[in-house]
């Protein structure tokens, strides 16, 4: 089941504030946002725990820090408190090829706020590459 209106809503700006270079450099913004289990299987194929995100967040170069935009987000109601959303981003760096990827990311409901529990990357090789319904 997909989640109602106001939790997408919620979750899709929490997604994307993860994507402004201001609240991924700020260490308090992140450690908020992320909960203290969380994983990140990362799009480079290695696996990050919550401090590790922390410390590479805040030695990310600039050419990171490109223009993103997310595209085809979906939810989908794992229990209660808990969903998982999926999406697309499209990360454009000028004059460069856009890059292309699929994210997951579960978050799940903590003393009514919104925690991430687990995020994955998937870089595509094709920007054609769609999800199947």
């Amino acid at each position: 089941m997909k989640a109602d209106y106001l939790e997408e809503s919620l979750l899709r700006e929490l997604e994307e504030r993860l994507l402004q270079p201001d609240f991924r450099k700020s260490a308090k913004d992140i450690t908020d946002l992320l909960a203290d289990e969380f994983i990140e299987f990362g799009s480079s194929g290695r696996v990050f725990n919550k401090q590790q995100i922390i410390e590479s967040l805040q030695n990310e170069p600039i050419q990171s820090l490109a223009q993103r935009l997310i595209t085809e987000f979906k939810t989908l109601v794992l229990a209660t408190g808990v969903v998982l959303v999926t999406y697309r981003i499209v990360r454009h760096i000028s004059d460069e090829q856009p890059v292309h990827s699929l994210r997951s990311s579960i978050w799940k409901l903590n003393n009514d706020r919104w925690k991430i529990i687990f995020h994955q990357g998937t870089l595509l090789r094709e920007s054609s590459v769609q999800y199947d319904e």
